[in-house]
């Protein structure tokens, strides 16, 4: 596999890959709505496409055998930059804010490879620490990201509140 800079023609596919990150997601317990996002991620994927903060992993031309015209399909990507919250830290930090390989890729080091791009491409720009999120229910990522020397920064927590039309065990 070969990681290389997005380019806006990658767009499409890259959005259709982080639709399945976000389907798959809602197993672990993400929020997100896959399939409503579309428009909103695209747009996010071609920031990043500018921004150069967009990595994919696509087979090499002589693995595919064939030319080198067509760069061939993209297996995974990662998306990042520099923490934007606009508050003063007494680091930079920079910021994986999504990362996926499509199933027929993985355990081959694909993440491994992304990961490890977008950390040098970060440290490059500046950055001395890169963090990420990880859904607390996802233990195969945890598991990824601590392996690679990530370790507990923040903890979210979260409570679903009850409304009126809810009903649960303190009225029985």
């Amino acid at each position: 596999m070969e990681v290389s800079p997005a380019v806006t023609d990658d767009a499409d596919r890259v959005v259709d890959l982080w639709v399945d990150l976000a389907e798959g997601q809602r197993a672990h317990g993400s929020h997100l709505l896959a399939d409503a996002n579309r428009e909103a991620i695209r747009e996010s994927v071609l920031q990043h496409v500018v921004t150069g903060g967009l990595l994919v992993a696509r087979e090499s031309a002589d693995a595919r055998d064939d030319s080198g015209d067509d760069p061939g399909p993209i297996a995974g990507f990662v998306m990042f930059g520099p923490e934007l919250d606009g508050y003063r830290q007494d680091v930079n930090r920079g910021v994986v804010r999504n990362i996926f390989v499509a199933a027929e890729h993985r355990g081959r080091g694909v993440g491994s490879d992304l990961l490890a791009a977008a950390e040098r491409d970060l440290e490059a720009s500046g950055v001395d620490v890169v963090s990420l999120e990880v859904l607390a229910r996802n233990a195969d990522a945890r598991r990824f990201y601590e392996a690679r020397g990530y370790a507990t920064h923040r903890v979210e927590l979260e409570k679903r509140v009850s409304s009126e039309n809810d009903t649960d065990s303190r009225e029985g």
